[in-house]
């Protein structure tokens, strides 16, 4: 049998699109927003446990470059609440050995948020007991197509021959670029779709999807998860052999 890769071991990087906030809410009468909150909510409480479970990057799905479709007073809620995310949980992740980052284009962004979110950041970069990454704004393709574009302007340049354009050249201008690709990705809700998320990263990461909706996804849920992705084995393409 070919060799295993980390059969066995714990996923370091868990990635997580987060879905399943709305119809949290509206199943219970209450506005999408409410579950918004309580969806941000969430957020504190697996990021206080993913350091025990062995997670040393976490990185989430929090708004894709799709969801400005969604009615304004909805998006304009969801940024209200990233701000307040980041306020409040500056002072806390910064003790807590915590490192936020954000990945996505943001040029779209209130640049009062962009100004939070670059501030946390620099206050955090030293930090390395948790790797957590926000994604807002972000899309696959679209930073798939961004990375393109930075190839191309860098060959017309002259800095960068055809012949250098390698997988090593696109992951160099990834928003990822200085993160380890996800072992496991957690769709939560029951939807089994990928939604634009990590496209390239994930092209060997191990997928789990739960009807749990994000509100009520727990330590627990996330532990059970990865005790069964130690069974797997990933072996990257390669064949079993006798």
């Amino acid at each position: 049998m070919a060799a295993k890769d980390i059969t066995g071991s714990v996923p370091a990087h868990v990635a997580i699109i987060m879905d399943g906030n709305g119809r949290w809410a509206t199943s219970r009468g209450w506005p999408r927003l409410v579950g918004h909150r309580r969806g941000a909510e969430r957020v504190r409480t697996i990021v206080e446990a993913a350091p025990g479970l062995g997670i040393r990057y976490l990185t989430l799905y929090a708004f894709s470059t799709e969801n400005w479709k969604r009615s304004t007073e909805e998006v304009i809620g969801l940024m209200t609440i990233f701000a307040r995310y980041i306020q409040s949980e500056a002072e806390r992740l910064s003790a807590e050995g915590v490192r936020l980052r954000f990945i996505g284009e943001r040029s779209r962004l209130d640049k009062k948020l962009q100004k939070l979110m670059a501030g946390i950041e620099e206050r955090t970069k030293e930090n390395d007991r948790l790797h957590l990454t926000v994604a807002i704004n972000y899309g696959g393709r679209d930073e798939l197509m961004r990375a393109a574009r930075k190839v191309a302007e860098d060959v017309a340049a002259g800095r960068l021959t055809p012949d250098e354009v390698d997988e090593a050249a696109i992951e160099a201008r990834l928003d990822t670029h200085d993160l380890p690709d996800p072992d496991l990705v957690i769709r939560t809700s029951g939807e089994t779709r990928i939604s634009n998320y990590l496209l390239w990263q994930s092209a060997y990461s191990e997928y789990e999807f739960t009807d749990t909706l994000w509100p009520d996804f727990t330590p627990a849920e996330l532990e059970a998860i990865m005790a069964r992705f130690t069974d797997r084995e990933r072996r990257y393409g390669g064949a079993m052999t006798a």
